[in-house]
C-alpha cells in the first residue's frame, strides 16, 4: 500500500514530536498527547486534508516515528502512543475510523522497517494503539481490532513473507482477540 506522503504534515509532526520527546520521562504518554495535538492542529489549519483519507494518518505516523528516531527513542516504545494520538486526532477532526486505523497501523509497520525497528513488535504496539485511540473517541473498538490486524498483516506482506509470518505470530501472541482474526485472514 503506497501512501501519498504529505510532506508538510510529515515535517511538521516530525519537528513537534522530536522537540517534545527530548528528555521526556514517559515516552508513551508524551507521544499520545503531542501527536494528537499536532494532528488536530494540522487538520484544523487545512480541513481539506481530512478528505485525503488514509494518507493523512500515514503521514502523521511517518513524521512522528521519524521525530522519535531522531532523538534516539525506539520505535517500539513510541509507536503505541504515536498511533493512539494519530487515530484520536484524525477522528476528532472528522476523519473516518477505517482511514485512521488503516493508515496509522500500516505506516507504523513500514516506518519501523525503514528505521531498522522490529516490525513484529511494532505491529503489536500499533494495533494496541489503534484500539486505544478509537476507544478514547467512542469508536468501535472491535472493528478497530480487525482493521488494525488487517492493516498490519497487509503492510508486513508488502515487506516480505518472513515479515508477514513474524507479524502474524506476534499479533496472535501479543494482542487479545487477534488470534482468530489472523487465522481467518490467513485462510
Amino acid at each position: 500500500m503506497a501512501f501519498r506522503v504529505i510532506s508538510g504534515v510529515v515535517n511538521g509532526v516530525k519537528g513537534g514530536v522530536s522537540a517534545a520527546l527530548q528528555g521526556a520521562a514517559d515516552v508513551g504518554s508524551t507521544s499520545v498527547g503531542v501527536v494528537k495535538d499536532v494532528t488536530v492542529r494540522t487538520l484544523k489549519e487545512s480541513g481539506e486534508l481530512v478528505k485525503q483519507g488514509i494518507d493523512v494518518p500515514a503521514s502523521v505516523v511517518q513524521g512522528a516515528i521519524s521525530g522519535a528516531a531522531e532523538v534516539g527513542v525506539s520505535v517500539v516504545s513510541a509507536v503505541k502512543g504515536v498511533v493512539d494520538g494519530t487515530v484520536q486526532g484524525f477522528m476528532e477532526a472528522g476523519g473516518k475510523q477505517e482511514d485512521a486505523v488503516g493508515g496509522a497501523v500500516a505506516q507504523a509497520v513500514h516506518s519501523s522497517k525503514d528505521v531498522g525497528g522490529d516490525v513484529a513488535d511494532t505491529a503489536v504496539e500499533a494495533v494496541k494503539g489503534a484500539v486505544s485511540g478509537v476507544g478514547q473517541v467512542g469508536g468501535d473498538t472491535a472493528l478497530a481490532l480487525r482493521q488494525g490486524v488487517t492493516a498490519a498483516l497487509d503492510a508486513a506482506k508488502e515487506i516480505s513473507d518472513e515479515a508477514y509470518e513474524a507479524v502474524a505470530g506476534s499479533l496472535k501472541a501479543g494482542v487479545d482477540g487477534a488470534s482468530d482474526i489472523v487465522d481467518e485472514i490467513k485462510k
